[in-house]
């Protein structure tokens, strides 16, 4: 689970877990942000059981930002412990958790060693969009060039959803998914909102991540409404299992 700050990644981990347990799937969490003081699930694999944000601040007299990349280090040199751990436990799903400051995993070195050692092969990014980021043309656009960096970053398959999507009303999220649909819409909307130099640099930069084949349509899910979850899971076999299920326990 990969996206900004408050976009609701932990959540989200949480609530596909209850889903693929009431489903029958089995699923495992890994936490890898040492900083959080309370999850809304208890991890199977917890970066918190080596060290947390407040020892490595003591240890190495760094202040909280610092620390938080010294911590995205010291998880990397635990990879081959991590994947020891994953291998124990034998789950079809691992649901992993990254730290709330999303640079901290996707322009960090660790983050690429942790994918590799656990195996590229068999890792995809679920990237969030921020329901209240979503809601203007440009902001929206800001997100789509977010997540590309990340598919970028990594070389990694991308499942891009709209998370918290009831608390949105049904026209702000019909308008962001036509924007996720139809780039034309997502053009006229943009072209609207800023008829300047800014909206055609917004635009233009739309107009390259396009071309390249990162814009794609959101899964908008809600945890508190349990929707959405059946739509990533099925995405994630297409990718994986050729869109088989998985057997049932």
């Amino acid at each position: 689970m990969v996206g900004a700050a408050g976009s609701g990644k932990s959540t989200l981990t949480h609530g596909f877990k209850l889903w693929m347990d009431q489903m029958g799937y089995d699923a495992a969490t890994i936490n890898l942000d040492p900083g959080v003081e309370s999850l809304p699930y208890t991890p199977d694999i917890d970066a918190r059981e080596w060290f947390l944000l407040a020892d490595v601040m003591e240890n190495y007299g760094l202040g909280p930002n610092a620390a938080q990349i010294v911590a995205a280090d010291l998880i990397s040199l635990r990879a081959p412990e991590i994947k020891k751990l994953v291998e124990d436990i034998n789950s079809d799903y691992f649901l992993i958790d990254t730290p709330g400051q999303m640079e901290l995993f996707t322009f960090r070195e660790a983050s690429s060693i942790i994918i590799k050692t656990l195996g590229e092969e068999q890792s995809a990014i679920v990237f969030l969009y921020d329901p209240m980021l979503s809601t203007t043309p440009s902001n929206f656009v800001s997100l789509v060039m977010l997540g590309s960096t990340t598919q970028f970053r990594f070389y990694t398959p991308t499942i891009n959803v709209l998370s918290k999507a009831d608390i949105l009303d049904e026209k702000q999220l019909q308008k962001i998914l036509e924007w996720s649909k139809n780039p034309d819409i997502l053009y006229d909307a943009l072209i609207a909102e800023t008829p300047s130099m800014k909206g055609q640099l917004n635009i233009e930069l739309f107009r390259a991540l396009e071309e390249l084949g990162t814009y794609k349509g959101l899964i908008p899910i809600s945890v508190e409404a349990m929707t959405g979850m059946e739509d990533l899971y099925t995405m994630a076999q297409h990718m994986f299992m050729g869109g088989e299920d998985l057997s049932v326990d």
